[in-house]
């Protein structure tokens, strides 16, 4: 934004936004949404307040379908109300982080083609580069004493400045020979291959006024040499690195496992920002320690952390380390039996605040920074998420999202009723009806309480009978959520005229720990039961679902689920599969062995009967059950759960004469991301549901 600051902007306009927007329709008859519908609204995200409480900037990502990829901004919005602002139009801009002062902003954006760490005026002026390393900035940070901007960047671990990692590239691209070398695990995660290089911490002098436009001094590297990764591949974030409200000492996670791949530990690490000493460890949890807060006194860290090492279900607990002691203490072991994450502190040190998954939502909890402490709820509706507090502590600003709500941004007193802030999809969503989740529970097959959700058809009509659509999650250790979704989204499909059902089973993450861990070395047991015992739940309940007309449908483990429904029942009268597991034992060229190694009790050679027992391939001919038509979907670039599974499956679904689809992303991995991509997912899953249920 130029010409005219943001804070002028506001005061000028009392009915009309500065940057894109739009008012609300009129009322009007409300329609079923649309894949179109969908696809066309804002992506709120990473919302941070200001430090005096009076703005919240945040992200918007709007998906443009002709370039085929999100288009994301950065904006502003009082915590007061009006219109929000936006402040950039790159389209490619995310990730803001206020200057203690709040007279500017730091942001990441790739609008030059590497991602770069920018600064942008608050009022006024053109967002410059601050950054131009050949490796680009991923993660930002702002010093709390405003004199120096942290970010990371991935190198090459030998390379002693950035001369060497651009040479080393610029060699990379010219040789004709493409080949993928590893001598080591982890060497691939997720979609991408690590190639030999790691995410370390830089820092760099921070802008002394909003009239300085380059830094006074170069990057320096925090973790020149080190062969890991800050913070850990994939698992990490932004909230895994934090300066000390001095400014003077950065805390951030790391593992340092020599084998990544078969351990969930990491650890914490404190480094001096000006540089002359090795980063000290200051946590020895086997678990993963993560998400460390400096308390504004500067006497603690609070940071969450896991106990359990390989298991990377073990919930989060509220840990606490004395600076001055060196001793590290667990506040939550026997008080608290949720995970909590995104850690915050209040002004006095006296509270800490934290998210936590609990029955499909996500409230607010606080608690005293003591063991044994109980934490209680001070934002209890909605699942929310980025919690930001001003440096005041008096308040709260957050996004919240919901089956019918996408994500918008909210803000709260502590133990107050919260206020939204924006209304970016108010325009679209202004003549569609979206229906509100039922949520029920139901007694498994063991006794054991379990909780779904169901999501009507929009213009329902009691008279009617409608098809039943089970979406079956993945993880196996998540949880459906009250929240919205863009990959799985059971509004869209509930829309096309199909009753959604969530059920909660056995592994899910949000109740407690003994319910999340009894997917272990279960994964077609309990889990599945819990299924098919909520389907029979659900058709005595509502008597307008049509028994005869039932689909399943997951993703990951959700696939794995599918896959398994396919060997195991044929009440159902159409699957679909999407990175489903089909072989376990060969499931072990997933990256993260922890994973496999956990669930099935050991590895395919020390258990073999475990990943035969759960394999659904196991039981592809038994009783004659194997032949429901099934939609088998995956993406080329997903290592988590390798495309081969899908591929398999499906030569065992066509071998023996069952109606079967298989479609492959050649440029996805584990989700389906790029817009015209997730079109062609969404057509193609409704389709087949037509084909064969309705």
């Amino acid at each position: 934004m130029s010409r005219m600051g943001w804070r002028r902007c506001v005061a000028i306009t009392a009915l009309a936004f500065c940057g894109a927007g739009g008012l609300q329709a009129q009322d009007a008859a409300k329609r079923a949404i649309t894949f179109d519908d969908m696809i066309k609204l804002h992506r709120v995200a990473s919302p941070q307040i200001s430090p005096d409480g009076k703005w919240v900037t945040y992200a918007v990502a709007t998906p443009d379908m002709d370039a085929n990829r999100n288009a994301s901004n950065i904006w502003v919005v009082s915590t007061d109300g009006g219109a929000p602002i936006q402040l950039t139009q790159s389209g490619h801009d995310m990730s803001p982080v206020w200057s203690p002062n709040g007279k500017m902003l730091a942001f990441i954006s790739s609008r030059s083609g590497e991602s770069q760490v920018y600064v942008l005026p608050t009022d006024g002026g053109e967002a410059h580069a601050w950054t131009d390393l050949s490796t680009g900035a991923d993660l930002v940070k702002w010093s709390p004493d405003g004199k120096t901007i942290a970010f990371t960047s991935s190198v090459y671990p030998d390379c002693k400045d950035d001369a060497c990692n651009k040479s080393r590239e610029e060699a990379k691209a010219k040789n004709k020979v493409k080949a993928h070398v590893a001598e080591s695990l982890l060497y691939r995660h997720w979609n991408h291959w690590t190639e030999g290089k790691r995410s370390h911490l830089f820092v760099v002098p921070a802008p002394s006024s909003a009239a300085q436009t380059e830094a006074s001094g170069a990057p320096r590297d925090m973790t020149a040499g080190a062969n890991y990764d800050v913070p850990p591949d994939v698992r990490g974030d932004e909230a895994d690195l934090n300066f000390s409200p001095d400014g003077s000492e950065i805390c951030f996670t790391a593992v340092t496992e020599k084998i990544e791949a078969i351990s969930t530990n990491a650890d914490l690490f404190v480094v001096p920002v000006a540089g002359g000493a090795e980063p000290k460890r200051i946590t020895m949890n086997p678990g993963f320690d993560g998400n460390p807060v400096y308390s504004p006194d500067g006497k603690y860290i609070a940071y969450h952390a896991q106990v359990t090492n390989g298991y990377e279900a073990d919930r989060w607990r509220v840990w606490l380390y004395d600076r001055q002691a060196g001793k590290n203490e667990n506040l939550t072991e026997s008080s608290f039996d949720r995970s909590a994450a995104n850690l915050n502190w209040s002004a006095d040190s006296k509270t800490l605040y934290f998210l936590a998954e609990n029955e499909t939502l996500q409230p607010v909890y606080s608690m005293e920074p003591r063991a044994g402490a109980v934490p209680k709820k001070i934002v209890a509706d909605g699942f929310n998420m980025g919690l930001s507090i001003s440096k005041d502590g008096k308040t709260l600003a957050f996004g919240r999202t919901g089956l019918a709500l996408p994500g918008e941004i909210f803000a709260a007193q502590p133990g107050e009723a919260a206020k939204q802030l924006t209304h970016h999809n108010d325009s679209i969503l202004a003549g569609i009806e979206l229906p509100t989740p039922e949520s029920f529970w139901f007694d498994a097959a063991d006794g054991t309480r379990v909780q779904a959700m169901l999501l009507r058809p929009p213009n329902f009509d009691a008279a009617k009978k409608y098809p039943l659509l089970v979406i079956l999650h993945g993880g196996p250790q998540t949880q459906f959520s009250n929240a919205w979704s863009y990959r799985w989204n059971p509004q869209v499909f509930s829309a096309a005229g199909y009753v959604s059902l969530m059920i909660n089973r056995r592994g899910s993450t949000g109740y407690s720990q003994k319910f999340t861990d009894e997917i272990t070395n279960d994964w077609g047991g309990k889990a599945y039961t819990d299924v098919m015992k909520g389907v029979d739940v659900t058709l005595a309940k509502y008597k307008f679902i049509d028994g005869t007309k039932m689909a399943a449908a997951g993703g990951s483990y959700g696939g794995y689920m599918a896959n398994w429904i396919a060997t195991h029942t044929g009440r159902f009268k159409a699957i679909i599969s999407h990175a489903g597991i089909w072989d376990k034992a060969a499931m072990y060229g997933t990256e993260e062995l922890w994973f496999e190694e956990h669930d099935m009790l050991g590895t395919p050679w020390t258990a073999p009967e475990n990943y035969k027992k759960w394999a659904p391939m196991t039981y592809a001919a038994e009783l004659g059950k194997y032949k429901t038509p099934t939609l088998v979907i995956c993406g080329e670039l997903d290592f988590r759960v390798p495309y081969t599974q899908s591929v398999e499956f499906f030569s065992a679904l066509q071998r023996q004469g069952v109606p079967s689809k298989l479609v492959i992303f050649p440029d996805e991995g584990h989700w389906v991301l790029k817009p015209q991509n997730s079109q062609f997912w969404y057509k193609t899953f409704l389709d087949w549901l037509v084909t064969y249920v309705k």
